[in-house]
Order: structure tokens, then C-alpha cells, then sequence
């Protein structure tokens, strides 16, 4: 069986041990707003009437922010001089 989004998010927030305020502040990192209920519904169980599916596009902003918050922003691009 295939892992899910909600899956792999739960993975990763266990391994970091990230709590929902982590979590909210490495979202924000790449301007994604989520709240605390939102990041609930998403960590409950696949039976509870309140689940949601993790969307892709939530969880690749969330392993984006997460880069950021491990490595630290990428430094600017540096131009080549040009050959005279």
C-alpha cells in the first residue's frame, strides 16, 4: 500500500519533531498561510468525520519551507563577468 500525502506529512513532522506553531512559522516561510485547525483535520485519523486529504500543493509548500528552515534561504545568484 502507498504511502499518502497526509502520510509522508506526518512522517516528517514526527522525524523533525515539529509541533503545529513549528509548523505554522516554517509554512510562513514561503508566504503559505495555514492554521492550526487546518494542520488538525489533516493529522487526524482516515475514519474521523473531520479528516482532510493533504493536498499536493500543501505539502510541496510545506517541504519547501521546511528546506528553508533546515538549510536557511538560498544566497543570491551571482553574475558572470562578462569576457572582454
Amino acid at each position: 500500500m502507498a504511502l499518502t500525502n497526509n502520510d509522508i506529512f506526518k512522517k516528517l513532522r514526527v522525524a523533525h519533531k515539529l509541533r503545529d506553531d513549528d509548523i505554522v512559522k516554517i509554512c510562513a516561510l514561503v508566504d503559505f498561510k495555514v492554521t492550526k485547525s487546518e494542520l488538525g483535520a489533516i493529522f487526524r485519523a482516515e475514519d474521523h468525520p473531520k479528516y482532510v486529504e493533504c493536498g499536493d500543493q500543501f505539502l510541496r509548500n510545506f517541504l519547501n519551507g521546511l528546506v528553508i528552515h533546515l538549510r536557511g534561504p538560498m544566497p543570491p545568484k551571482q553574475k558572470k563577468p562578462a569576457d572582454s
